[in-house]
């Protein structure tokens, strides 16, 4: 059965041009777009030339994305943080249900951003942003900040047992041990997620490349 997921890249643009010229044009125009509209928002950002950041490149099913949605939110509220794959399913559309009514709030990061595309960008501030629609930026215009997104990471990171110091740093001998959960971990949708997007954040706001969701 094929899985449908959302490809995370960072400062790829450099190898688009070696190997899909034409993948690089395009994403090039959607970053000139992307910073037009950030522009008129008085954020000023544009992506990176140089290629000196080697690349980050991920993916995950959709559905990981969405399991880790609803640890932020159980988190938030004091609930019991269990995984998805032993929470009957009931249940687990309740929970759903509390994720889709804290994304109407519009201040979350990890919530308030298009599944499939569209871009976290290495600037801090508040709330996610809603481009209008003119703007032609992907993901309906929804632009997170990196900075905020490894912040709600970190915050949800005591739930999935992972430790972080008192700034939301993660040692990197936590992440080598994130990186190798095994498959019949019960969190591993949750801790897959969440590893993939802590390190496209660091790498993002080291090198000032954007996140993008593709």
């Amino acid at each position: 059965m094929l899985v449908m997921g959302v490809s995370i890249s960072v400062a790829f643009l450099a190898d688009l041009e070696r190997n899909d010229p034409d993948g690089a044009v395009y994403h090039r125009r959607a970053f000139e777009r992307l910073s037009a509209a950030l522009a008129q928002e008085g954020i000023a950002w544009r992506e990176p030339d140089a290629p000196d950041t080697r690349p980050v490149s991920a993916g995950m099913p959709y559905g990981y994305l969405h399991h880790l949605r609803r640890v932020f939110v159980l988190h938030k509220y004091g609930r019991t943080v269990t995984s998805a794959h032993a929470t009957d399913p009931d249940q687990y559309d309740l929970d759903m249900g509390r994720v889709n009514d804290e994304t109407t709030l519009f201040s979350s990061h990890l919530l308030c951003h298009a599944d499939s595309e569209g871009y976290y960008v290495p600037v801090d501030f508040g709330d996610p942003l809603f481009l209008p629609e003119q703007a032609n930026v992907a993901g309906g215009g929804i632009v997170g900040s990196s900075q905020r997104l490894r912040a709600e990471l970190a915050f949800i990171a005591p739930a999935l047992g992972i430790k972080a110091d008192g700034t939301g740093a993660v040692p990197q001998r936590e992440l080598a041990r994130l990186a190798a959960t095994p498959p019949d971990d019960p969190f591993e949708p949750e801790l897959f997620a969440w590893h993939r997007l802590y390190r496209a954040c660091t790498v993002s706001i080291s090198s000032g490349h954007a996140v993008v969701f593709h």
